[in-house]
């Protein structure tokens, strides 16, 4: 077989990245992964101060069920307040973000071929006493979800009892088993869409992240 020069430079070029090799190793293994400081103390702060001004200046609305062709509102449900944000006219906080996000993606695409094309994130305030309850990321009417993605944006002195605590229910042995997240400052969680079933916790104070999903054709 004739390796054109561009396949040559791309071989040449490539480079293995640890940390994105254990996520795909957490994936296959568990179907998730968690991963502390993937987002440093510096870059959590500038994404932290530019959600809260966001927020601040109402911008947010109230979150829904369903995907934007079955919207509705349940408070039983969800409490959070979410803004979507757009790649094409992200700010200089917003590119900090992307720009990782971006990376992980040409390196899924790149060695596990599994065509990421779309992305979409939005920052998430769940205010005291909000919660979510247990569900699948993924709609009936739309299928192209991949991976789910939490990053969170909490102060670094975010404790235990201040609760929002992400659940993902795993199976063992036939067994049901509950992994309980805390969400630490720069804390990063993927996991597959349409396998894990997952809730938060009700938060005890202002709990902020961004949430969005890596999704295929």
């Amino acid at each position: 077989m004739i390796t054109s020069e561009l396949e040559l430079f791309e071989q040449l070029d490539f480079q293995e990245n640890p940390l994105y090799e254990q996520i795909i190793s957490d994936l296959l293994e568990k179907k998730y992964s968690i991963i502390d400081n993937f987002f440093n103390h510096e870059e959590t702060a500038v994404l932290r101060n530019s959600l809260m001004k966001k927020y601040e200046e109402d911008n947010f609305k109230k979150a829904a069920i369903g995907n934007r062709t079955n919207e509705m509102i349940a408070k039983s449900v969800r409490g959070d307040f979410i803004l979507w944000i757009n790649e094409a006219e992200a700010g200089e906080a917003e590119k900090i973000y992307f720009n990782k996000i971006n990376s992980l993606v040409n390196y899924l695409n790149r060695t596990c071929f599994m065509g990421i094309l779309n992305k979409e994130f939005h920052y998430a305030v769940y205010p005291e006493g909000t919660f979510y309850k247990r569900h699948l990321d993924t709609f009936q009417n739309d299928g192209r979800r991949k991976l789910s993605m939490v990053c969170y944006l909490n102060s670094e002195d975010w404790k235990p009892e201040n609760g929002g605590e992400l659940s993902i229910y795993t199976e063992k042995d036939g067994q049901e088993e509950e992994l309980n997240i805390y969400p630490l400052a720069g804390r990063v969680v993927i996991f597959e869409s349409q396998e894990l079933e997952h809730e938060v916790k009700p938060v005890k104070v202002p709990r902020l992240s961004i949430t969005g999903w890596l999704k295929t054709r």
